[in-house]
């Protein structure tokens, strides 16, 4: 199996599990500590969204790789389709369905003069901000375990792969 697949594999596993964690964990809470609310609410409103479209690019990707990888006889791809179908399932929710009510209340509240913790919008606001959160959390979990689980390399996936054709023709 050529190894081009599989290292392919691993640079969008890194790039989306290694954006998801340094701007959900490291970015986003050094902009609340840093600026004002109103501007770092902004700012982390346009990090997600870039987060967003990176998760479902490499989502995507990782799913077509992961069905190519299988066909190729990588068995260890076959619980990481799961995951990254988790992760794909997480992302696409968050940013398709929440992303979209939140960014709503944020212009409303300031097109009426103020920024959305202190408008009439701020406990609908925070429930979508707890969900969202909730999502961010359980997407950036599954990409951690997916990180933990990818195969050692592409060679000891090609052989087990070879190993398992070889039991499937020989029983």
């Amino acid at each position: 199996m050529s190894s081009m697949p599989h290292r392919l594999f691993r640079l969008l596993t890194v790039v989306w599990v290694g954006s998801l964690l340094t701007i959900g964990y490291a970015v986003a809470p050094v902009l609340f500590t840093s600026l004002d609310r109103m501007t770092a609410g902004a700012v982390a409103a346009q990090l997600f969204r870039i987060e967003g479209m990176i998760g479902v690019v490499c989502g995507v990707l990782l799913l077509a790789l992961c069905n190519v990888l299988i066909r190729r006889g990588g068995d260890a791809y076959r619980r990481l389709r799961w995951l990254i179908a988790g992760m794909l399932v997480c992302v696409l929710f968050g940013y398709f369905a929440l992303q979209p009510f939140m960014n709503a209340l944020r212009i409303a509240a300031q097109e009426a003069g103020t920024d959305v913790g202190h408008s009439v919008y701020a406990s609908r606001f925070g429930m979508l901000h707890g969900v969202s959160s909730v999502f961010y959390l359980i997407e950036s979990l599954l990409g951690i375990v997916l990180a933990w689980k990818l195969p050692a390399g592409a060679n000891l996936a090609a052989e087990q792969g070879a190993r398992r054709v070889a039991g499937r023709t020989a029983g």
